[in-house]
């Protein structure tokens, strides 16, 4: 049985890959295998709930679906993954013809009884309508123990195992049962919240439920919800955190939520934002005690842990499994010794690789980028759907610009050209992507425009784009799948090898369940120290380890700190950023109960550290003039580092308007931004830094809020560099300015600017002069989305990507018009919006959110235009 188990993952390890030799017994082997013993065995490896018998039985499943003689072998393949609660792959094997469409008629009586007990069995109940949802054996644990209306459930499980779309379904089904009308679903990134925010209108689209019956956005607005209270349609807001302290702002935490969702909620512990998560879940419990909690992780060791914190009444319920839906090869290429053309394969079974045959290389492969492009284009021959990793951006646009440069012939896909001509006219003419993009090529990293990173993920899911290099995005939890994924050396953040449970979260990519039987991973060098100093690394599951825990672990250092932060400058503030990002929540919190003795995490800590605690916090906060509510409204920034602004403000001689940041149009506006900026580096936090750069951030937060699109701020640096005679490399000035439009002006700019204004608000209060700061826009929300006037809110709260809302409203001459004028405006002139010069992909993203219309794909003149 091993043996023969041994022998399967070789082959299948083989299959749909291109320009390879297998060795020469693997044929003659497969040849002698009795598939109805393994087929036998696997039906009862099925009955496990473990992954390694699953995972054989899965194996025998696949490999009998794709290797056997066609007739009752492969019905019984089908039957097997039946057995596994594994419907999509048997709809996958009829849609490639693997086995006939009329099973049922095939089997005999007891089979198909067998079989419908089985699908009775992976089936959930719908609430609403009392219809069947199939389900996997995940999806039906989850599904069954989510129904209790004060419970609090974490629920963990690999990637690929349909964890998004199973609680997707299930909100919309407490919803439309009434069990639920206000529902917040968090996400970590914005890139997470667009995908998250168009499954859901997809979905609702294919329930035929309008607008008018569930609402769906990601805009930190007030409207909706307070529509939805007097009586208006449910609401599911999707929010980054960042945009759920927003929301919550703007309500006074005034907010009755049903149903939080925190889907990678094992982000918890990230270094960054893992606090801020933590503030935002227990503010929405604060506010709203009845909520029901679910969390949803990739595949983790201790996911009760996130139930550590749920009100003493509520039930709790974990939801654990590591069961596989695809199998995922791990495959290993090694150059054959003085032979730079050739590489040997080797798929790991167990511990060991074994050999399955040798690639061969069309060209030399000088360099470690062409090694990684022509590795992976070898692979690919002429299929699609390959991923490769890259550790940056500009190592993804190198290892791009590589691939698929034998020219093809032939006209160019209408939506390749689309593509193609978004990038050029969204971005600048001489971004690479638009070259690559026409011959099937594309990159994709956290800082590009939305609308175009969709885009590029629509269109490699279709197949058209053959290739994609991807940085450390996908390990976000972006749904992106793939059929292969080739890597060396994978790294993540400011340079760190690749931990376990990251690999296997972006290795789950490889293979997405009901679009393939299996995925590939392709490491690349694996003998190589360097690139891999811990080797490949074997399946692992994330511990989940709270940031504010595992800080408050040192507690030495942790005490050191608080004693010493009073006097501490900026520059050694920002060598701590870790420990001022959790003291900002032990001070917000000694704050708002005056003292943390009986705060959730205490309960974690030794007491007498928590006693210490208490005594340093109350010490430091002695000083504190300004009131809880404030210092609750700015997670990450500290309250210490408020009361040092607002005694500036109180020190200042000057007058006091000269505080006030102008208004964008204002002949000072830069200055002034820069006088903000410079103040929030001496009192709030080092956040742009260095000195001499600060009129870089000024400058494009200044050009963001005046709704200034991506393409004119790389132009306008451009045309600014040549005038001072200076270099101009257009690909990295395109990285650049995304990035310092993610990082200043979407980030950084928000989370501090609004600090300041709400301090010096506080300030004016105080002496009198509160009509100084009559903010038409709350300064962070116009600072997330990038909006000064109510034509681009409007826009954008019609579910508008920033990119799309800015190219309309440059063609728009009204700074006032609401939803139902920008919808009228739309419908008088949207005829002419192609002749003005706007993408296609643009014109169509339009036309579905103001017109409600489904526009015809791109044809080739229009793409071209």
């Amino acid at each position: 049985m091993a043996s023969d188990l041994a022998l399967l993952s070789r082959v299948n390890a083989l299959q749909e890959l291109e320009n390879v030799e297998p060795v020469e017994t693997l044929t003659k082997a497969l040849n002698a295998v009795d598939w109805n013993r393994l087929l036998l065995a696997g039906s009862i490896l099925a009955r496990s709930e473990a992954r390694p018998p699953r995972e054989a039985a899965l194996l025998i499943a696949t490999s009998s679906m794709t290797l056997a003689q066609r007739g009752p072998t492969r019905d019984a393949a089908a039957l097997l993954f039946e057995q596994l609660s594994n419907k999509l792959a048997v709809g996958l094997a009829q849609r490639r013809g693997e086995v006939g469409v009329d099973l049922d008629a095939r089997l005999g009586v007891g089979a198909r009884l067998e079989l419908t007990r089985n699908r009775l069995k992976n089936s959930v109940v719908l609430e609403a309508d009392g219809g069947l949802l199939e389900v996997n054996a995940f999806q039906r644990s989850f599904w069954t123990g989510s129904q209790d209306e004060r419970g609090w459930m974490s629920a963990s499980a690999p990637t690929a195992c349909g964890k998004t779309y199973l609680v997707l379904q299930w909100l919309l089904d407490q919803m439309r049962a009434k069990r639920a009308r206000m529902v917040v679903y968090l996400a970590p990134t914005r890139a997470l919240v667009s995908e998250t925010e168009t499954n859901l209108r997809g979905l609702l689209s294919s329930a035929s439920l309008g607008a008018d019956q569930i609402r769906v956005s990601s805009l930190p607005l007030t409207d909706e919800y307070l529509a939805m209270r007097n009586g208006g349609p449910p609401l599911v807001a999707v929010f980054t955190q960042e945009r759920l302290h927003l929301f919550a702002n703007a309500l006074s935490d005034e907010m009755e939520i049903d149903i939080l969702i925190v889907d990678e909620a094992h982000k918890i512990g990230d270094a960054k934002r893992g606090v801020i998560l933590q503030d935002a879940i227990e503010r929405v419990t604060r506010a709203s005690p009845k909520v029901r909690a679910v969390f949803i992780s990739p595949a983790t060791q201790n996911p009760h842990t996130l139930l550590d914190d749920a009100p003493p009444s509520v039930d709790r319920r974990v939801v654990d499994s590591d069961a596989p839906t695809v199998l995922q090869n791990v495959l290993f290429a090694e150059q054959v010794k003085r032979k730079t053309t050739r590489y040997e394969l080797a798929v790991r079974h167990g511990d060991e690789p074994e050999s399955v045959g040798i690639l061969s290389l069309t060209d030399r492969p000088v360099g470690l980028r062409k090694r990684i492009a022509f590795i992976a284009e070898a692979l690919t021959g002429h299929r699609s759907g390959t991923l490769i990793y890259a550790n940056g951006a500009d190592e993804a646009e190198k290892i791009a610009f590589l691939l698929n440069q034998r020219p093809v012939g032939g006209e160019i896909d209408p939506e390749l050209a689309a593509l193609a001509d978004l990038s050029r006219k969204g971005v600048h003419p001489g971004y690479l992507l638009a070259p690559l993009v026409e011959r099937g090529v594309a990159f994709h990293y956290g800082n590009m425009p939305s609308l175009l990173r969709s885009e590029i993920e629509r269109l490699f899911k279709s197949g058209k784009l053959r290739f994609l290099v991807c940085t450390s995005t996908l390990i976000e939890g972006v749904n992106l799948s793939c059929r292969m994924i080739v890597l060396r050396g994978p790294r993540k953040g400011n340079g760190k090898h690749m931990l376990a449970h990251d690999f296997w979260n972006l290795a789950g990519r490889a293979g997405r369940w009901g679009d393939e039987f299996q995925g590939k991973i392709v490491c690349v060098n694996p003998d190589d120290k360097e690139a891999w100093p811990h080797g490949v690394p074997k399946r692992a599951r994330y511990e989940i380890k709270r940031e504010t825990d595992l800080v408050m672990e040192a507690s030495d250092e942790l005490l050191a700190f608080l004693n010493r932060r009073a006097d501490m400058s900026m520059d050694e503030v920002g060598r701590s950023s870790k420990l001022e990002q959790v003291s900002y929540y032990l001070i917000s919190t000694f704050l708002r109960a005056g003292s943390v003795t009986d705060a959730a995490f205490a309960k974690r800590h030794d007491p007498r550290f928590v006693a210490e605690l208490d005594n340093a916090l109350a010490e430091l906060c002695a000083a504190n003039r300004l009131p809880p509510a404030l210092v609750a409204r700015h997670p990450g920034v500290s309250a210490i580092a408020m009361q040092s602004l607002l005694e500036f403000f109180e020190r200042h001689s000057d007058e006091p308007e000269n505080l006030v940041p102008a208004a964008t149009e204002d002949d000072e506006a830069i200055t002034s931004m820069m006088f903000v900026m410079q103040t929030i580096n001496d009192h709030l936090y080092p956040a742009f830094k260095p000195d001499d750069l600060i009129y870089g951030h000024a400058v494009t937060v200044h050009r963001w809020l005046r709704g200034w699109s991506l393409a004119r701020m790389i132009k306008a640096r451009i045309e600014n560099l040549r005038r001072n005679g200076k270099a101009v490399d257009i690909p990295k000035i395109c990285r650049q300015t995304m990035e310092m439009v993610e990082q200043t002006a979407r980030f950084a700019a928000p989370k501090y600017i609004a600090a300041y204004v709400d301090v010096l608000r506080f300030h004016l209060d105080g002496i009198g002069r509160a009509d100084l700061l009559r903010d038409r826009f709350d300064i962070g929300l116009a600072l997330e989305f990038g909006i000064s006037t109510q034509t681009l809110l409007s826009l954008m709260e019609l579910g508008l990507s920033r990119m799309s809302a800015v190219a309309l409203y440059e063609v728009i001459a009204m700074d006032d018009l609401d939803q139902d004028a920008c919808r009228n405006w739309m419908r008088t002139n949207g005829h002419a919006l192609e002749g003005a010069g706007i993408p296609f992909i643009i014109v169509r993203e339009l036309r579905e959110r103001l017109l409600g219309e489904t526009p015809p794909a791109a044809t080739a003149g229009e793409a071209a235009d």
